[in-house]
């Protein structure tokens, strides 16, 4: 990291940033071609492993990719705010993120409890005053992705 002052080395404050950002970009790779999706995502992040879940439909371009290539990368990043200056060099942006790779999979569906699980973890995320029932219909009718996290790190620039 070459701002290796902005870099966050607790696991703990980059999961602290995990939980504000509200879109996680997912990168894929097919035939050497990039291809990036932003994504409404859940988490798990226990004995120092994260894991990624995502909803998507039942077919489709990232599927496709997913299933020749399972290595994946993603972004997230939150907390954003112009720092303006007289010359044009002085501007700058406060932000926080967190980068990481691993492999994605898509979780089968006779894995009726993970998906559920994954599907309870997207709402947490989104409204955590709330809890929803899933029946097997609804947890059938989407396709549930893991991307087991094999590295992250987490970077910062904020004014104090």
């Amino acid at each position: 990291m070459r701002r290796n002052e902005r870099e966050i080395t607790d696991k703990t404050e980059i999961i602290k940033v995990t939980d504000k950002c509200d879109v996680c970009r997912v990168a894929l790779s097919h035939n050497n071609v990039p291809y990036i999706v932003p994504m409404n995502f859940g988490y798990e992040y226990a004995d120092g492993r994260l894991i990624l879940y995502f909803h998507c439909a039942k077919e489709g371009r990232k599927l496709d990719i997913i299933k020749e290539n399972s290595a994946a990368c993603f972004e997230m990043d939150c907390s954003h705010n112009i720092i303006s200056g007289e010359k044009a060099c002085n501007y700058s942006m406060e932000y926080e993120s967190v980068i990481g790779n691993g492999n994605i999979v898509i979780v089968g569906d006779g894995e009726i409890e993970e998906k559920r699980r994954a599907l309870d973890l997207i709402m947490k995320k989104y409204a955590p005053e709330k809890s929803f029932e899933f029946s097997e219909a609804n947890i059938s009718s989407v396709t549930i992705l893991k991307l087991n996290v094999r590295e992250f790190t987490g970077k910062r620039h904020v004014r104090n």
